[in-house]
């Protein structure tokens, strides 16, 4: 294992909603024996809303500042030496702070997913906000993939098999 990750044993998943951030995270959290952290899922918990409920309320401004201070409480974790694989949303890495503190506290992976593969994923959830229209999704995409290039890892998604892309990121050079 290489020694950043021995300091900050952290593992942050980044991709585009419906790139199986959630369902590999878990697979590798499980393989490596580390804790698993959806942070959607914690902040919905933490707020006792969904996220459409809280972009509907409260707008995406307010979500994201959320995000950020859920990044930085996992970090802060990860930094006491707590192993953790985290999937975070969508549009965190987006945000250079939060990009800059994960890549400086861990190991970031871009789980690079197709637009068909992405979409064909959450076209029928009603709990994506962002999900709502095929061509925004997909402009979507576009502009995020420079903020997701900023991932020191790319894993390329070409299909629904979440043990073959656990397997290439074990075989990453940080094991």
């Amino acid at each position: 294992m290489i020694l950043k990750l021995v300091r900050t044993p952290g593992i942050y998943l980044v991709g585009f909603m419906g790139s199986g951030k959630s369902t590999v995270g878990r697979l590798l959290a499980d393989r490596l024996g580390w804790t698993f952290v959806d942070l959607d899922e914690e902040i919905e918990a933490e707020q006792n809303a969904t996220i459409a409920e809280i972009f509907e309320k409260y707008g995406e401004e307010h979500f994201r500042n959320l995000e950020t201070e859920a990044i930085r409480k996992r970090v802060k974790m990860v930094r006491c030496g707590r192993p953790m694989v985290i999937a975070l949303g969508g549009g965190a890495f987006v945000r250079k702070e939060n990009s800059e503190l994960l890549n400086d506290n861990g190991v970031t992976v871009w789980l690079d997913c197709p637009l068909e593969i992405a979409w064909r994923r959450v076209a029928q959830c009603q709990n994506r906000p962002l999900a709502k229209d095929c061509a925004r999704f997909a402009e979507l995409l576009e502009a995020r993939r420079p903020a997701y290039a900023r991932a020191e890892y790319r894993i390329e998604i070409t299909d629904d098999d979440a043990e073959k892309v656990v397997d290439a990121i074990c075989a990453l050079p940080i094991f």
